[in-house]
């Protein structure tokens, strides 16, 4: 790769170049969606990278930004790297404790900021970090109540001058791959984040081997509503820039659903959870609706698993089936793509593993959603559906250029240009997470298919064990269950227990809505979740969906709350991964009295 043909920088600026009125990117300004055109996309990152300098920032110093997504966000990325300096993201969401221990151990000496909460957050840490210099603060809104070591964009960006200009064009020249490019802290189910080294060739493995794995043109529009501040949405955004396509960025993601009507994307990057709730959301609907339509939408969406079942084993679907198709389409399945906007090619998605029958449902409408597996520590992805080929219980086939192998204990170990240099000032922590021949110890445990599928099996990590020896994947519990949409959250309890239960926080729109229907009167969620009714109904629910696990994996107790983990009280990370810790303590009295003698009879009845 000497050569640099897929150094990140160097490819943007080609874009910039031959992009002109092109639409780089798009954001939304009071209610109307505005576009950036590739030139003054290149203009921004130029202004800025000047002001940087100006500011005597060296090679590889590190830069932070500690905001939600918007234009400026990436502008402050990419035009840092173009200094060479090291971008360090902070999720919106975190504490100010938080952030100010990833400033500290990073050594951020300029923070860009979003909104008001980042930038209270920022002043409120501003003394406690040594190497910090200056806040620039990205929302023209945000009130700077005077702080003399803030300044807004506007201000920051006028700090630059052409003097800088041969220093800018100096640094351009010594791009490298060998440059850090980014610190990534992983958010972590326990423990201090640890920031993870990714470089220039990191990034530029996942654009060649991304070439290989799918087409992206300059015509695809990307919504961009995952938080830039995580490897998976910051990744797929540099494959979009680098593509020469057109980013759009969602700051607030609550308009997720006005936003893809407006953008109508071609492509959109989303977690298991995003599909959950469509599944459940047209699922419900069609449980409402009258006999005739749901025997139409059920025949629809059979057609449709026909045709995709064809795709996948590569043979040419009957005459027949392509005109009842056909029928499908127009009568069901187009309108259901048109809750995504109607426009989308395929849909990368990952974070967590998703159910195979909701992975088979969408392909079934139409809509080509590409699982992915990875991690920040492999710069995101390690292997993806292929097009219309793959294994729904899969998680696909590897990425080009990375070697996959199952270690001891079944564990995925991984090895390949990908693979981050290591953990940020901890060389023992980084050593531990490689095995002796170099390969990343992923934590998880799989297994291949004779056709080279990859399968996740378990999370080693956080496997528990029932004090009767039994081992629980809570994942596997939790995805069964959890796709019902009556259920919005669940976490599996069975650590050192006799048997599984559960913390359940239903959906309560559907909720209300069933309750309505039966004219149940209630004055409060408390109420409401204590009434027979519903706690039988869902009883009875869950008994159903998880009645294909193994009888010591089921659920054998669960405990409905009022209100749902978040991330502010610390219950979820940032990818909304649950913190079972932190679950457990808060919810030890609600977890021991699933436990008490009188919940033993009831359970061994």
């Amino acid at each position: 790769m000497a050569n640099l043909d897929f150094h990140l920088v160097k490819r943007i600026r080609e874009q910039v170049a031959k992009g002109g009125d092109r639409i780089a990117l798009r954001h939304k300004v009071a209610n109307v969606w505005k576009g950036i055109s590739w030139k003054q996309f290149g203009e921004q990152l130029d202004v800025l990278s000047l002001a940087l300098l100006a500011q005597g920032l060296k090679a590889q110093d590190k830069v932070g930004i500690f905001s939600n997504n918007m234009p400026r966000w990436t502008i402050a990325d990419v035009g840092s790297l173009q200094v060479r300096a090291v971008t360090v993201p902070i999720y919106p969401t975190n504490t100010a404790e938080q952030s100010a221990f990833i400033l500290q151990n990073a050594d951020v000496r300029i923070l860009f900021v979003g909104e008001q909460p980042q930038y209270d957050a920022a002043v409120s840490i501003y003394d406690s970090c040594e190497k910090l210099e200056l806040i620039v603060v990205m929302c023209d809104e945000v009130d700077l109540q005077g702080n003399p070591n803030a300044v807004t964009w506007n201000d920051f960006i006028a700090s630059g001058s052409v003097d800088h200009q041969q220093t800018l064009e100096q640094r351009l020249s010594e791009a490298n791959y060998e440059d850090l490019f980014t610190l990534i802290y992983t958010s972590g189910t326990t423990g201090q984040p640890k920031g993870v080294m990714l470089d220039y060739q990191n990034m530029a493995s996942q654009c060649e081997g991304h070439d290989l794995k799918m087409v992206l043109t300059e015509e695809d529009i990307s919504l961009s509503f995952l938080p830039l501040s995580h490897v998976y949405e910051r990744a797929w955004t540099f494959y979009v820039l680098y593509k020469g396509a057109t980013n759009c960025y969602l700051q607030d993601t609550m308009q997720v659903r006005d936003a893809l009507g407006a953008i109508r994307p071609t492509v959109m990057c989303a977690v298991p959870r995003f599909y959950e709730k469509i599944f459940a959301a047209i699922h419900e609907k069609v449980s409402r609706a009258p006999v005739h339509r749901k025997m139409i939408f059920t025949w629809a969406v059979n057609m449709g698993a026909r045709i995709a079942v064809c795709k996948q084993e590569g043979r040419e679907p009957s005459l027949i089936l392509k005109k009842s198709h056909k029928l499908a389409d127009k009568l069901v399945l187009a309108k259901l793509r048109d809750l995504l906007g109607g426009n989308i090619n395929f849909m990368p998605c990952g974070g967590a593993k998703l159910d195979a029958t909701i992975g088979r449902f969408f392909h079934a409408i139409g809509i080509n959603v590409k699982l992915g597996y990875g991690m920040t520590e492999t710069t995101a992805t390690v292997s993806c559906w292929d097009d219309g080929v793959f294994n729904p219980d899969s998680i696909g086939t590897t990425m080009p250029g990375a070697q996959v192998k199952i270690g001891q204990n079944s564990e995925i170990l991984v090895r390949g240009p990908m693979v981050m240099r290591g953990y940020y000032k901890m060389p023992e922590e980084t050593a531990a997470t490689f095995d002796e021949n170099g390969f990343l110890k992923t934590g998880d445990a799989g297994e291949f298919d004779e056709n080279g599928n990859l399968f996740i099996t378990d999370r080693i990590k956080e496997l528990m064990k029932t004090s009767g020896g039994k081992y629980i994947a809570p994942q596997v519990v939790e995805g069964a269950i959890g796709k019902d949409h009556f259920i919005e959250q669940i976490a599996v309890i069975a650590d050192t227990r006799k048997f599984v239960s559960a913390l359940i926080v239903p959906s309560f729109e559907s909720l209300e809505e069933y309750a309505k229907e039966l004219n149940i009167k209630y004055h409060d969620r408390i109420e409401l979740l204590k009434h027979s009714h519903i706690v039988e109904m869902l009883e009875q629910r869950v008994a159903d969906l998880q009645k294909d696990l193994a009888k010591f994996e089921q659920v054998k107790k669960f405990t409905l709350l009022p209100k749902a983990f978040s991330m502010d009280k610390g219950e979820l990370t940032p990818t909304q991964k649950l913190r079972r810790k932190v679950i457990h303590e808060r919810y030890e009295e609600e977890i021991e009295d699933m436990y008490t003698d009188k919940a033993k009879e009831k359970n061994n009845k």
